[in-house]
């Protein structure tokens, strides 16, 4: 005999402001279009809001007396989420590309990966760069320190240090960062 399937209870959101009964102040200071602003007692600013149907929704709840918006409360919603959207879409995104080296890497390996370096630093990308010591490879740490120097001093044009060598661990770490980023509009 097969158990019934169990659904998971529903989530409840919370919303982000208090409206119209859930406002629990005994005074607000009334705000909004078409409305006389000034502080009434709770029972006056919902009739209020209600007379022109819409919500009274409270926006300021810190305030004394909070400061409550007569607004339709769906609408006002729908422009915090597209606010919000578009803060999120204008943010930098931050992008880190890793370089690995070892101590005793050669030459044509280290011009093939300063190339590299050099095009993720054109496209506004940071670069990690580090050596990585395998073994008893960790006594040769000047060659690592000589190795990232000189990998800076290649980068010097495009790219500034953002954080010097240092060692943790295993691997010695430098992170290098673009210039100048060209804005894209």
């Amino acid at each position: 005999m097969a158990l019934p399937q169990r659904r998971p209870p529903r989530r409840v959101v919370e919303e982000p402001y208090k409206i119209n009964e859930r406002i629990q102040a005994r005074e607000v200071r009334v705000v909004g279009e078409n409305v006389e602003q000034g502080i009434f007692p709770i029972a006056q600013a919902l009739a209020i809001a209600k007379a022109q149907s819409l919500d009274l929704v409270e926006i300021s709840p810190n305030a004394v007396p909070p400061v409550c918006r007569v607004i339709d409360y769906s609408k006002f919603k729908y422009e915090q989420k597209k606010k919000q959207k578009e803060i999120k879409a204008n943010a930098q995104k931050v992008v880190i590309k890793e370089i690995r080296f070892g101590p005793n890497t050669d030459d044509h390996d280290f011009e093939f990966k300063l190339k590299h370096a050099t095009t993720f630093l054109k496209e506004g990308a940071k670069v990690k760069a580090y050596v990585h010591f395998v073994g008893r490879s960790i006594v040769f740490k000047d060659r690592g320190l000589q190795l990232l120097d000189r990998f800076s001093k290649g980068l010097e044009d495009v790219g500034k240090i953002e954080q010097e060598p240092k060692l943790e661990g295993k691997r010695m770490i430098m992170f290098l960062a673009p210039k100048a980023v060209a804005v894209k509009k």
